[in-house]
């Protein structure tokens, strides 16, 4: 009986290791409060320029919400996130409500630890980082507790998220200075070109009255 039992026991935990979906550890999106109320400084519609533009965002827990709601909160990490429309046609930016799978917000702004006991608005200023691709954007930050799992979450936009919406413009890989200079050079290229037959035209004419 004993050897029965430990075979059943192992049976399970080979099971859950080959699921798909894990017995233990999976947060749904769905399951999660809205507790935080997030807010970021770009203007809805507005595009900003990656690896140049600034974000600031600010998170602070709801206060019309229950006493203790915040009580497991540790940390909070405040993401940026594919719009629906940016997500239209592309698997690698799917929204799913498990979390472990959710490919919604893929890009980290700030991660910082969260004090109890300072109820005050947190801030923090983030540059457009140059990998960020160009698409439609919006802010949410989540509330995670000891064990490093979602407890909590608030956005910038509204549930539909049609809201506060704002674009980022990718870096193209040129620079001006670098378009100037080819400008400069086809002109050059151009302007020697009518030299060479001005030149040879001349000489042309030069020979025949020779």
């Amino acid at each position: 009986m004993e050897a029965r039992g430990v075979c059943v026991a192992v049976s399970i935990l080979v099971f859950c290791l080959v699921l798909v979906e894990p017995c233990y550890g999976s947060v749904l999106f769905s399951s999660l409060k809205k507790t935080l109320d997030v807010t970021a400084s770009p203007k809805q519609d507005q595009v900003l320029l990656a690896g140049e533009d600034k974000i600031t965002v600010t998170w602070v827990v709801n206060n019309s919400l229950p006493a203790g709601t915040n009580s497991a909160y540790k940390t909070i990490k405040v993401k940026l996130c594919y719009a629906p429309v940016s997500q239209k046609d592309r698997a690698w930016r799917k929204t799913e409500d498990n979390l472990k799978k959710d490919k919604t917000c893929q890009h980290k702004i700030v991660s910082r630890p969260y004090d109890a006991s300072n109820k005050t608005v947190q801030s923090f200023e983030w540059r457009v980082e140059k990998d960020v691709p160009t698409a439609t954007y919006f802010v949410r930050a989540f509330a995670y507790d000891s064990n490093d799992v979602e407890v909590g979450y608030g956005q910038t936009t509204n549930d539909k998220k049609t809201t506060n919406l704002f674009g980022v413009q990718a870096i193209s890989g040129r620079h001006a200075s670098l378009d100037i200079t080819a400008a400069c050079f086809s002109a050059f290229s151009v302007i020697s070109l009518f030299v060479f037959f001005y030149i040879e035209k001349r000489k042309g004419k030069a020979s025949q009255q020779k």
